[in-house]
């Protein structure tokens, strides 16, 4: 298994790709904004989106974007797009890529990151903490989760 960035890696076509794989919703979006090159528009210039990858095989995908679906000035960074395929899922790799996140967080000096999410019970087991319910830009209800880092 390898954490590789998209967008600092030779082979994107590949990557966008298996990334439209995904059975998911916001994923299909993902591949859109990917495809129009517009991922940064909505994320934020310093935004990166991570893959877990085994071989040539995507097992899962997030963002730790400046900008996520919940549009506040108070709460930044976000994980967004969090997404693990599912003949690997049940395995917690998407803890690798949080520990990536968290990595580049402490390297940066900030103190907190966030999650909008309609599950509950998932990110708890990370570490993450639920902090409340907010808005999202398409108009519903998400909640927020909270990380510390140390």
């Amino acid at each position: 298994m390898e954490i590789i960035s998209f967008y600092k890696n030779d082979r994107q076509q590949h990557w966008l790709e298996e990334i439209g794989k995904s059975d998911w919703k916001a994923g299909q979006y993902l591949h859109e904004i990917l495809s129009k090159g517009t991922f940064y528009d909505l994320t934020g210039e310093n935004s990166e989106l991570l893959l877990l990858t085994d071989g040539d095989h995507l097992v899962s995908f997030c963002t730790y974007a400046e900008r996520d679906e919940v549009a506040s000035n108070e709460y930044s960074p976000w994980i967004g797009f969090v997404y693990t395929y599912p003949k690997y899922r049940g395995h917690r790799y998407m803890g690798l890529l949080f520990e990536k996140i968290e990595h580049l967080a402490k390297e940066q000096n900030i103190p907190d990151i966030y999650i909008s999410t309609d599950h509950i019970g998932l990110y708890e087991k990370y570490g993450f903490e639920y902090i409340k319910d907010m808005e999202t830009i398409y108009g519903d209800i998400s909640r927020v989760y909270l990380k510390h880092i140390r």
